[in-house]
């Protein structure tokens, strides 16, 4: 009986991780729908050799700095599973392989918020080198605080984050923030006191994407139960789908009220701010508290929208509202609502947030500030206006379109 459920298990562990990867697709074409035409093939391009990026880069050094017990197994090259072999049981309730991949997947999610940020003007081979150093040594140290064992999770109050709002979402909002800094924003994008609109190139696309993302983040969050456990599995699904529910309501109302319209793209917003909201205590909320949750970070979104085209600062997709605003909010949630809810736990929250949030500003800019002295960030302004996929693949997204032939 006992190996079955184990089997039982890791089996959950293992179709959490495909949903995981999943999620890949979703930002993909998110990200692709929203940019515009002429950089269609770039942004599927970094969306599809990041994931692999990720895995390398987290096989390599990320597995040993996150879990090492000792100091001379950090600086170990290539996966060191302590048991000695990754068949062997991590827990009681699946294998170090099963371990490893879910993590491993969680790491290459993590570059992938960067990319929206930094889309339509960055270069394809310093934006990879950066991905690089962020899932192979930014994200590992920030987890392994909170998820191996580190001094997050050893406060008096331990800092409580379930799937990561802030170890992965806000961490990935920070380094974003950073990326679009540094580069400053394409060219007309603020004009004067106005901000112009760049339309994205294919709604369609960008609303599969976001129903993948949903699609994909019940085994984000579900997987983070770390076993097929019937009644928490149940409430996490539960609380993930009625989050991001809440959250396009509220978006949805909310965005007319300012605007006038109903904008497609600011329910998206607020889907994917739902999502982010609930993921760092999708395991504590009560069906109410997660339409709370949810609604809030749906409000948040829109007017973090405006908020950061006030600040002048170019996010061609939203990753900085729903991801780092977001990541925010849902890690601050945990000490007002749900079963820890308390102002010590409030504080401990705080702490986690600008502990994770100070390093990873510090990480990101230092990167990126060297990877721009060595070879150079933005493209060149015919490069930028004429769209990259031209310049940096030799090919277009749709390479017969409005043609006779």
């Amino acid at each position: 009986m006992t190996d079955d459920i184990f089997i039982l298990h890791n089996l959950w562990m293992i179709v959490a991780t495909i949903l995981v990867f999943i999620m890949h697709l979703g930002f993909a074409a998110l990200e692709a729908g929203l940019v515009r035409q002429k950089n269609t093939i770039n942004i599927l391009y970094k969306n599809a050799i990041i994931p692999s990026i990720g895995i390398l880069t987290y096989a390599l050094v990320g597995y040993n700095i996150m879990h090492a017990v000792d100091i001379s197994s950090v600086f170990r090259l290539g996966v060191h599973f302590p048991g000695g072999d990754g068949q062997d049981a991590f827990n009681d309730k699946f294998t170090f392989y099963t371990n490893f991949i879910f993590q491993a997947m969680f790491a290459a999610t993590s570059a992938t918020i960067v990319s929206g940020a930094v889309a339509e003007r960055i270069k394809l081979t310093p934006f990879l080198l950066f991905s690089t150093l962020y899932t192979g040594l930014c994200f590992p140290i920030i987890a392994r605080w909170k998820w191996g064992g580190g001094f997050l999770d050893n406060m008096d109050t331990p800092f409580y984050d379930f799937a990561g709002s802030t170890l992965l979402h806000s961490a990935g909002g920070w380094a974003a923030l950073v990326g679009a800094l540094v580069l400053g924003p394409r060219i007309g994008k603020f004009v004067g006191g106005e901000t112009k609109a760049f339309p994205g190139h294919n709604i369609p696309l960008a609303t599969i994407g976001v129903f993948l993302l949903w699609f994909g983040w019940f085994g984000f969050n579900g997987g983070s139960i770390g076993g097929a456990y019937a009644g928490q599995l149940s409430q996490v699904f539960v609380t993930t789908g009625v989050a991001a529910a809440s959250a396009a309501i509220a978006a949805h109302f909310t965005s007319h009220l300012l605007f006038k319209t109903f904008d497609i793209t600011m329910v998206f917003n607020g889907i994917l701010s739902g999502l982010v909201s609930i993921t760092a205590g999708s395991n504590l909320m009560s069906i109410g508290e997660a339409v709370m949750v949810g609604g809030i970070g749906g409000v948040m979104v829109v007017f973090g929208v405006r908020l950061v085209d006030k600040w002048r600062i170019d996010d061609p997709v939203g990753v900085i509202p729903v991801h780092l605003f977001g990541g925010i909010w849902g890690t601050l949630a945990v000490g007002i609502f749900g079963k820890l809810a308390g102002w010590s736990q409030l504080i401990s929250q705080i702490i986690g947030i600008g502990v994770v949030g100070i390093f990873c500003l510090v990480f990101s800019y230092i990167a990126f500030k060297i990877i721009d002295k060595i070879m150079g960030l933005r493209v060149s302004e015919k490069v930028e206006k004429d769209g990259l996929d031209v310049h940096e693949h030799s090919m277009h997204a749709y390479p017969y379109f409005g043609r006779k032939e």
